[in-house]
């Protein structure tokens, strides 16, 4: 168990390979994980709610971040955006919402705090992108961000601040004598880590986000090369863009980079968080390399990491982690520069 029932099946049902994640997890962090997982899906879920009115959307955002921030908000009644929702595990998430508060109730008071700052982050990143973008709905025009700053901005608040809380965690319950580990270093790989994943995600998702309204390819990448948003929504400006798509799937190689020597500085007996972190550093190179020879402009080829590779790679990377130097090996296989 990882919650509990009833939140663990909410959990299983709105994620794929990060609830394999969860399960590998030391026990002594698997819950608060898990946790903040489940309260920063509903929060996901209520930005991505097609209202039409991002005012609705806002609202409803800091309803809940009253209701987890420990401001003594009420849960807000989410029953009008799960009517809006196509999968039917997204609606049980908001019909439910409530259990994930009531389990924060009775997470200990160190963990509650770091739960809380995290998803305060997450949340202000959701906010600004709704301010800046408008509601998730089928849209002619695009919004685009402005500079690089926007971008790497963007991923920590939605995810860097997620390394940033899983190291943390880490350090509080896994090493708090490690003084190796309690330094500005490994905490800055982290947060990397989290950008490397973020990263992957908006390279992937470009014309899902288009047809949404948004463009997280900032504008001087696309004018140094002659294009407008408008011209990513056809397959046959990917000539014209791949070298910025392949400057830009650089950058998340350096994040990845940094995940896997962040990775290596786990102490060796730290064998199911060597796994919980081996996992979607994997998974991640292997949607980096599959983008990097795929047209991802074209919305009818999606790229994703099928689920009967994704088992493969658990396979692999359980075995490796019980081999003495396994874990070295099959990361810096993925890295072989990574000194």
């Amino acid at each position: 168990m990882l919650i509990d029932p009833t939140c663990d099946a909410l959990l299983e049902a709105n994620s794929r390979s990060f609830f394999l994640t969860l399960k590998v997890l030391p026990k002594k962090m698997r819950r608060s994980v898990g946790l903040l997982y489940l309260l920063a899906r509903v929060a996901d879920t209520i930005a991505d709610s097609k209202t039409g009115e991002v005012q609705v959307l806002l609202d409803a955002l800091a309803e809940w971040d009253a209701a987890t921030g420990g401001q003594g908000g009420d849960v807000p009644d989410l029953t009008h955006l799960a009517e809006l929702q196509a999968l039917d595990a997204e609606r049980v998430l908001l019909e439910q919402a409530s259990l994930s508060v009531n389990a924060l109730s009775d997470t200990p008071p160190v963990d509650t705090e770091m739960v809380r700052t995290c998803l305060k982050i997450i949340i202000g990143g959701q906010t600004l992108d709704l301010r800046r973008f408008g509601p998730s709905n089928d849209k002619d025009e695009l919004s685009v961000l402005e500079d690089d700053a926007a971008l790497d901005d963007y991923a920590y608040r939605v995810a860097g601040s997620v390394g940033e809380f899983w190291t943390n965690m880490s350090l509080h319950h896994m090493f708090p004598q490690n003084t190796d580990l309690h330094g500005d270093a490994w905490m800055a790989d982290g947060v990397r880590f989290g950008k490397a994943l973020q990263m992957t995600n908006i390279l992937r998702d470009i014309p899902e986000d288009l047809r949404f309204g948004r463009c997280y390819v900032p504008r001087p990448r696309l004018e140094a090369v002659g294009l407008t948003p408008e011209d990513l929504r056809s397959p046959a400006s990917m000539e014209a863009f791949r070298p910025v798509y392949n400057e830009l799937l650089d950058l998340t190689d350096g994040h990845l980079e940094a995940a896997v020597r962040y990775t290596l500085r786990l102490p060796g007996h730290a064998r199911r968080l060597r796994l919980a972190c081996m996992l979607p550093i994997i998974i991640g190179q292997r949607t980096v390399d599959l983008l990097r020879t795929s047209n991802v402009l074209n919305a009818s080829e999606r790229v994703k990491v099928q689920r009967s590779e994704i088992k493969r790679i658990m396979r692999r990377s359980v075995m490796a982690t019980l081999v003495p130097g396994g874990t070295k090996r099959a990361l810096t296989a993925l890295r072989p520069n990574l000194k």
